[in-house]
């Protein structure tokens, strides 16, 4: 879910010409939880293998990134480590919104309301251990690095970008920039078109790009003092803020008060939140222990082995698409070549 700045921030289009030779830092959860709530059958049922086991986030890795990759766009996952004791409440309440969803869309089939169980089975995502290490299998076959994060994701993702060894972070969610990524690129691995829930018409999902600095410009506020906007409109470490504070009501009370301490509105609110706890994971995050980040070559033989030997992916696919991003990579070294020669 993560923090709402939506309301308070202008983003621009962005062409994935612009990210060609740049690496990407993408919130390997956020990305991977996308693909299973988004690649699914007719019914809203997720793909599976003939062992039952599930692939639609191997799906969605594969050729999400083998385009990417001919984009000569880098990207770098980031996995989640262990999470704060602050956010144990959130993925609680994340879990039973999944129970209860999962429920509803059992229920939508038995009644045969298609649409419907469509519509819950897009919120009954779980990503289990065993989906984590075949995604970061899979990725290595690609040559794709991957960082283990000790804490948040997101939070190593934007510390990539603050040491220039990524361009910029790529996640749905606004939390990157509460922890001073100097971009974040949204829509990267779900852009396309895109149905309309309860409507027979699509849109068009297109990337976006926010800068840290242009955020800071059009809000008028210093890093500290978006953090403590977060904080009132809600992070994943205190849901939900503070009762009746918007995005819009959250930046006018920063604005006219300064800090959290100093808003009157809440005082008796705020001996309840560890707000300064809070402000220390956004401005003091734990970092991770990387000082470069290395890409390897495709592993033709391996991805075929795992995809299509073990996986039961269509062999004929997943060749071509390899074919397709070797004649990609061939191109541009050719062209390199050429250039430099």
């Amino acid at each position: 879910m993560g923090l709402d700045l939506k309301p308070l921030v202008t983003p621009r289009p962005l062409k994935l010409t612009e990210l060609a030779g740049k690496v990407v830092a993408i919130d390997a959860y956020n990305t991977i939880y996308q693909f299973l709530s988004i690649i699914r059958g007719p019914t809203g049922e997720l793909l599976t293998n003939s062992k039952g086991e599930v692939t639609s986030h191997l799906s969605g890795l594969f050729y999400r990134n083998a385009n990417l990759l001919m984009d000569n766009i880098k990207p770098v996952y980031v996995f989640d480590g262990k999470a704060n004791e602050l956010k144990i409440a959130e993925i609680e309440r994340r879990s039973q919104l999944k129970k209860e969803a999962t429920e509803k869309y059992h229920l939508a089939i038995e009644e045969g309301r298609m649409e419907d169980a469509r519509k819950y089975s897009t919120r009954t995502a779980v990503l289990t251990p065993e989906m984590v290490e075949d995604s970061k299998k899979l990725l290595s076959y690609l040559g794709i690095p991957y960082i283990q994060a000790p804490s948040e994701g997101e939070s190593a993702a934007s510390y990539l970008t603050r040491h220039d060894m990524a361009y910029a972070v790529g996640s749905q969610d606004y939390d990157s920039i509460l922890f001073g990524a100097k971009k974040l690129v949204r829509n990267l691995a779900i852009s396309g078109k895109r149905k309309v829930p309860n409507r027979n018409s699509y849109i068009d999902i297109e990337p976006e790009i926010l800068e840290y600095d242009k955020v800071l410009h059009e809000t008028g506020l210093t890093h500290e003092q978006i953090v403590d906007v977060g904080i009132l409109i809600g992070t994943d470490f205190n849901p939900g803020g503070f009762p009746g504070i918007g995005p819009k009501t959250a930046i006018k009370l920063i604005k006219e008060n300064g800090r959290l301490e100093d808003v009157k509105k809440i005082k008796s609110l705020l001996t309840q939140v560890p707000y300064q706890e809070i402000r220390n994971i956004f401005l003091d995050p734990e970092e991770p222990k990387v000082d470069k980040v290395e890409f390897g070559a495709v592993n033709r033989e391996n991805v075929l082995d795992f995809l299509c030997v073990k996986k039961s992916f269509s062999t004929d696919r997943v060749s071509s698409t390899l074919d397709k991003l070797q004649k990609s990579i061939t191109n541009r070294n050719q062209s390199l070549e050429q250039w430099f020669g």
